[in-house]
């Protein structure tokens, strides 16, 4: 089968798209013949591994990957089962996450995917999993949405950010949405109640001290005391991520000075990294079912150009999700 792989750490160009062995599942496992994947910052930093602390979390190897696969979000139809496998067949079509889902056959958990709704594309499905379950544990459990809140989403034109905004409404809050000039329709168009263009305001230093209960900080970058004067007096700051200019430092501020800050008032500042879970998979079907929550895609790339889409991921002028169709 066809497979991108890298056999080194660095830019788009280590990959390489090549002939690799079928994987066979294991107990527990499903063979699944890829339809789509999509691309995600995750994908972006395992491709880098920057900085080394990354190579170590990851347990992938320090100078070159022992896992030279790629890929996280996929759809597709199950091709095999592997023992004591209870709720799938061959013939089902799912849609979750596999190790190495830029390929053409990936092995996955069991537990990792649910059936893909019947009406919904592999193009739509493969874009949910990552993106969908990041922006619903962060407004969620991290953020404590409730029904009346003020909700802020910086970054809301992006892949966790369209679905962040679909979600808020989905939980009743009253949200903004913070993006480019080039995606005030996009957002406007997914249920935002208001939308701030950050190329021509900066949603804290607002002349009329506008304040959230919950803002959820998927991309850009303001000082953390900042956010923290753009809150509520109980409200909370959740960051999912920040623009590549400023990760670094972003996730260093709320690390530590967000707990100094969280422990010494009741304004909460919180990072958290998602834990994707199948319960929380199927939630989402429901919504996707019920047509609360619909994918955006802004661009779709052949398995042999996955290397362009990460290119074009790391521009960071997604609309939405980059799906590699196979």
């Amino acid at each position: 089968m066809q497979a991108i792989v890298r056999t080194r750490y660095g830019s788009p160009d280590v990959l390489q798209l090549t002939e690799v062995e079928q994987p066979v599942p294991k107990a527990g496992e499903l063979l699944i013949r890829v339809h789509a994947a999509s691309v995600n910052a995750l994908d972006r930093h395992e491709m880098r591994s920057r900085p080394l602390l990354i190579r170590i979390l990851s347990g992938n190897g320090l100078r070159k990957p022992k896992d030279q696969r790629l890929g996280v979000d996929l759809a597709g139809r199950v091709e095999a089962v592997g023992n004591n496998v209870a709720h799938f067949q061959v013939g089902d079509d799912v849609f979750g996450r596999g190790s190495g889902a830029f390929a053409e056959f990936v092995c996955a958990r069991e537990e990792a995917v649910v059936v893909k709704p019947a009406a919904l594309p592999f193009e739509s499905a493969a874009a949910v999993p990552v993106a969908a379950l990041t922006a619903l544990q962060g407004l969620r459990d991290h953020g404590r949405v409730q029904p009346g809140q003020q909700v802020l989403i910086q970054g809301a034109g992006g892949g966790v950010g369209t679905f962040a905004v679909q979600l808020a409404k989905a939980f009743g809050a009253e949200v903004t949405a913070v993006c480019s000039t080039r995606n005030v329709d996009l957002v406007r168009s997914l249920g935002a109640d208001a939308v701030i263009d950050y190329t021509q305001v900066d949603f804290t230093k607002s002349k009329q001290g506008q304040q959230y209960d919950l803002i959820l900080g998927v991309n850009g970058y303001h000082p953390l005391l900042a956010y923290r004067r753009a809150l509520r007096p109980a409200g909370r700051y959740v960051m999912v991520g920040a623009s590549t200019a400023h990760l670094f430092q972003a996730l260093f501020q709320v690390l530590l000075l967000g707990s100094v800050l969280s422990r010494t008032g009741r304004r909460k500042m919180v990072f958290f990294v998602c834990k994707p879970t199948q319960k929380d998979l199927l939630f989402v079907r429901e919504l996707l079912e019920a047509g609360k929550i619909v994918p955006v895609i802004d661009r779709q790339y052949p398995l042999r150009d996955t290397a362009e889409a990460l290119r074009y991921l790391e521009a960071e002028h997604v609309r939405g999700k980059v799906v590699i169709t196979v």
